[in-house]
């Protein structure tokens, strides 16, 4: 994205405050732990979850922002960019209205937000309460260190995957779901709401690439596949194996199996938006 604008629309609080964790999780706690590889679009509920297993102090302190870190800011702000350019595109082509573009804050371990207090063991993270997408950049290392699903194009995919969730919002498909789940008399059957949700999020994450290729000629040899390893190292599945699961329980399943993730992400790559709620109108089964 070399020579790419910046977005403006970015809060960054990384020279604030810090927190300092003590104690310890429980089996359940460290399981939660692991959705640090999930992106999520309303992800409070789990802040609470891993908050309530610790202590946090408060510190102030001096930041200085290394180079991989400068060059990471750099790239996600070109990023958020790209999808304003994008999705304003869009909302006019659809007839959706004006795009309203969302605030990417950058925060370090934690941070406030109008959906509880958001933590880096999270995950990056869209809250639909301030229509703000929430990132630690310290995330992107452990894309790569952790997950083996590093590079560029995985790294947009993160923020181009938050900012769907800013489109389901502004379309109404956030608030449909959560009445919806609402509704639902299981968590399973709640979390099946949450899985079509979250494919919808990776289907305009691909249809964000597409447009962004043609309006900037931005896709390079070797990106389709590392936004494709990406999905497929968060599916459930994969997440439950990692986790030491012996059987996979897809009645736990909140994001969509690696294949499922793998199959909207390249459909969205297809740049057709009529497959826009396509995930909401097939069987579960089927997704």
């Amino acid at each position: 994205m070399s020579g790419r604008r910046e977005s403006s629309n970015v809060d960054d609080r990384r020279g604030g405050t810090t927190a300092k964790r003590a104690g310890s999780l429980s089996l359940g706690g460290i399981l939660i732990g692991l959705a640090v590889w999930y992106f999520t679009g309303n992800s409070s509920t789990l802040q609470n979850q891993i908050q309530s297993g610790m202590q946090t102090t408060q510190t102030s302190q001096e930041y200085t922002e290394g180079q991989q870190e400068a060059t990471y800011s750099k790239f996600a702000r070109q990023v958020l960019a790209g999808t304003e350019d994008v999705w304003d595109k869009i909302f006019k082509e659809q007839g959706w209205g004006n795009y309203s573009k969302p605030a990417m804050v950058l925060y370090r371990d934690q941070t406030s937000t109008a959906c509880g207090t958001g933590t880096s063991s999270t995950g990056p993270f869209y809250c639909p309460g301030d229509q703000k997408l929430y990132i630690d950049l310290s995330f992107f290392d452990q894309m790569e260190k952790q997950m083996k699903a590093g590079g560029d194009f995985a790294y947009a995919y993160v923020v181009a995957h938050e900012v769907g969730h800013h489109v389901q919002y502004l379309t109404g498909i956030n608030q449909q779901v959560n009445k919806k789940m609402q509704q639902c008399r299981t968590e399973a059957e709640a979390n099946q709401w949450s899985v079509r949700q979250e494919l919808q999020a990776d289907f305009l994450a691909g249809i964000w690439a597409h447009y962004d290729n043609q309006m900037y000629n931005s896709i390079e040899d070797g990106d389709i596949e590392e936004g494709i390893n990406c999905a497929q190292k968060i599916g459930d599945d994969y997440l439950q194996k990692q986790a030491g699961y012996r059987e996979i329980h897809s009645d736990l399943f909140t994001h969509g199996t690696s294949a499922q993730r793998m199959k909207w992400f390249k459909l969205g790559l297809q740049g057709d938006m009529n497959n826009f709620l396509k995930m909401f109108e097939c069987n579960y089964n089927e997704l």
